[in-house]
């Protein structure tokens, strides 16, 4: 089980009230919530495995060289060395490394990758998986991973991780009309505003879905703009032809990396803490006693 953890932590965050604090009043609502989503997501699925996905770039350089509105607009400040900083709500931000420390202290294995998104991690280790492989995000970028044929699905939470649907090949299929390994084709043509990606002019998620069933994928659309014999309307064709730079490099920022570096780790489920006085100590500082209580029991259950 992968989780993409920001984005679980965002979920958790604006799902549960900022009354949730810790006894000095800090608000800890995004680590209380995250580690209950955990619980349920372990009780529901029995990994075998489990991994926090981290963003350790959320906004990665090389994406932007290649289209520089990529997540501009969630950009709080620009640094001059390092990821720029992400527009996050106030009472959200410090909780962040409190999660980090949590996910230590419990064993959960975290990992990130320098110059890389999440869900990079996610597709890297996706591809070396063995076995089947859920993962779990908010992100329907990450349709691009699912394949019956590995049994690698995504489960997209809808109010919360115990009302996940359960993404497979016919699902993508039948909601968007086109096959996984053709989502990041798709995604491309229709844009994504929240992602900072124009898409082509003219061509939203119906059209998009129409041109990649009738011509294939990306390339073969470009082709029969190119061709005045297609049967392209005028509008798609020069709408297409006009967007031939965005084209030219809108698949390498929209799909997703599967051969990141990634350090040595240990993704087994922790079956007890591993370092149990500071998984105490964090709880008493943080007052996450009640959900670090409802998790170890189904982590140690799990790995029965």
């Amino acid at each position: 089980m992968l989780l993409d953890t920001a984005s679980l932590y965002f979920r958790a965050y604006f799902g549960v009230p900022d009354s949730v604090r810790a006894p000095d009043g800090t608000p800890v609502n995004a680590v209380r919530g995250l580690l209950d989503f955990i619980g349920r997501l372990v009780q529901d699925h029995r990994p075998d495995s489990l991994v926090a996905c981290w963003d350790d770039d959320w906004r990665p350089q090389w994406r932007v060289d290649l289209i520089p509105s990529y997540k501009a607009h969630r950009v709080a400040a620009e640094t001059a060395s390092g990821p720029d900083e992400e527009e996050i709500p106030d009472t959200l931000s410090p909780q962040v490394p409190v999660i980090e420390d949590v996910l230590a202290a419990l064993g959960i294995a975290r990992i990130g990758a320098a110059g890389f998104e999440a869900d990079d991690v996610i597709g890297t280790l996706t591809a070396r998986a063995e076995g089947p492989v859920d993962i779990v995000t908010g992100d329907r970028d990450l349709f691009q991973l699912v394949d019956d044929a590995r049994a690698v699905r995504v489960l997209y939470p809808r109010k919360g991780v115990g009302d996940c649907d359960l993404v497979d090949d016919g699902l993508i299929r039948a909601k968007y009309g086109v096959a996984p390994d053709r989502y990041a084709d798709f995604a491309a043509l229709r844009g994504d505003a929240s992602d900072g990606l124009p898409g082509v002019k003219g061509i939203g998620e119906k059209t998009a879905a129409q041109l990649i069933g009738e011509y294939g994928d990306l390339a073969g659309v470009r082709a029969a703009a190119g061709d005045p014999a297609s049967r392209l309307t005028p509008a798609k064709r020069r709408g297409i032809l006009e967007a031939a730079a965005y084209l030219d490099v809108a698949p390498t920022v929209v799909r997703v990396a599967r051969d990141v570096p990634l350090p040595e780790f240990d993704p087994a489920l922790p079956a007890a803490p591993r370092d149990p006085a500071a998984l105490e100590a964090l709880s008493a500082r943080w007052g996450l006693g009640g959900a670090v209580g409802r998790l170890l029991p189904v982590l140690a259950e799990a790995r029965d």
